[in-house]
């Protein structure tokens, strides 16, 4: 007997000690915050409550935020605009039997492949350059008759456009036909454009529409752009239209129900959203007391006041047990580069071991009995 009570005394040891090393999938939460005890804390912990929540609002946004800018929407003429890089072709009547510009037995010439120059103009014979840049096609032709007056009274001229790359606009991904589209008109606008390309891919998370416009990038979510009419911009000749998804995330981890990095699926997510797009908490595992959210900041942002974090990074807090907690979680904003962290419950160590001990001593009760 006295064996297997030293075998008992030894195994209870044994199983305690391998208790603190037991695997688990999420730190505890007096793991998470035992390093704001220390003399030189290297995060700041913030207890999340809906009134410390007004004071967080305050604060600037992480150091990776970009802000978005889209170009207010405008008109022109219902008319394309000859530019740099079109091609025209003329056809030039004369009934005239003495016509110069004319061929004998001929009542007609074409000149085809005219190729806008970067000054604006084309070459016609006896009328030398001819500057038609930002005319229409049909002041152009008009342009071009009443300079040949002189030459010839009688002659008419016939006038095509095709437009280049400088009267065009590139779409190019998130559609179902990208490619490169001629503008029709001055009043060509976006939502036309995406329309001709056959519509935005349904299957695109979140999709954002971005304008390059010479050396600028606007951007705008494809939501707000087709509820709001204002922002129905206008093209203009080599813009470049790209829809693509939202690339911005945030990373899950410890006790929820999933381990993962999450894409936004919409603008704005909060703390409540995020984790039910985790598939919400484990059960048995996760502390409602504790669930966390990690974030950095640059070192410009912080320590400048009661609205700026003490250290770059921090930790929020949130105890969902209680309705306050709760109501901080619904309107507190996660960031893209968060980190949403279950903490696990120490309830759950305490199972295991007791779990252990109980497997332990019925091994040694049978080897008793034998």
């Amino acid at each position: 007997m006295r064996v297997f009570m030293r075998f008992y005394f030894v195994l209870f040891l044994s199983l305690s000690l391998t208790a603190c090393s037991l695997p688990r999938g999420a730190a505890l939460m007096q793991e998470v915050v035992r390093e704001t005890k220390a003399d030189s804390p290297s995060f700041q912990v913030i207890e999340v409550t809906r009134t410390e929540l007004a004071t967080v609002a305050q604060w600037p946004r992480a150091a990776k935020q970009t802000k978005t800018y889209w170009p207010k929407a405008s008109k022109g003429p219902n008319s394309s605009t000859i530019r740099a890089g079109d091609t025209v072709d003329l056809i030039i009547w004369d009934s005239n039997d003495n016509s110069l510009i004319t061929s004998p037995g001929q009542k007609s010439t074409e000149m085809r492949g005219l190729t806008v120059s970067p000054s604006g103009a084309i070459f016609v014979p006896y009328l030398d350059d001819v500057v038609i840049s930002g005319m229409t096609a049909n002041d152009a032709r008009r342009n071009i008759q009443t300079r040949l007056t002189d030459i010839s009274p009688s002659a008419q001229v016939q006038l095509m456009l095709r437009q280049g790359l400088q009267n065009s606009v590139d779409l190019v991904s998130g559609v179902t036909s990208p490619g490169t589209y001629p503008l029709p008109s001055r009043n060509y606008n976006i939502l036309s454009l995406l329309s001709q390309g056959g519509g935005i891919d349904k299957t695109l998370r979140n999709p954002q529409v971005r304008l390059v416009r010479g050396s600028k990038t606007y951007s705008i979510r494809a939501e707000a752009l087709l509820s709001d009419h204002a922002r129905n911009i206008t093209l203009q000749g080599g813009d470049t239209v790209i829809v693509r998804e939202d690339d911005r995330y945030f990373t899950a981890l410890g006790a929820t129900g999933s381990e993962r990095i999450v894409y936004f699926d919409k603008e704005e997510i909060t703390a409540m959203e995020a984790l039910s797009m985790l598939g919400g908490l484990s059960d048995g595992r996760a502390n409602l007391k504790a669930v966390l959210v990690l974030r950095e900041y640059s070192t410009k942002q912080v320590g400048t006041g009661r609205n700026s974090p003490d250290l770059p990074y921090v930790v929020f807090a949130f105890d969902l047990t209680n309705a306050d907690g709760l109501f901080a979680a619904r309107n507190f904003d996660i960031e893209p580069d968060d980190t949403v962290l279950a903490t696990e419950s120490a309830v759950n160590a305490a199972r295991a071991l007791f779990g252990l001990i109980g497997s332990a001593f019925g091994l040694a009760n049978a080897a008793s009995g034998n």
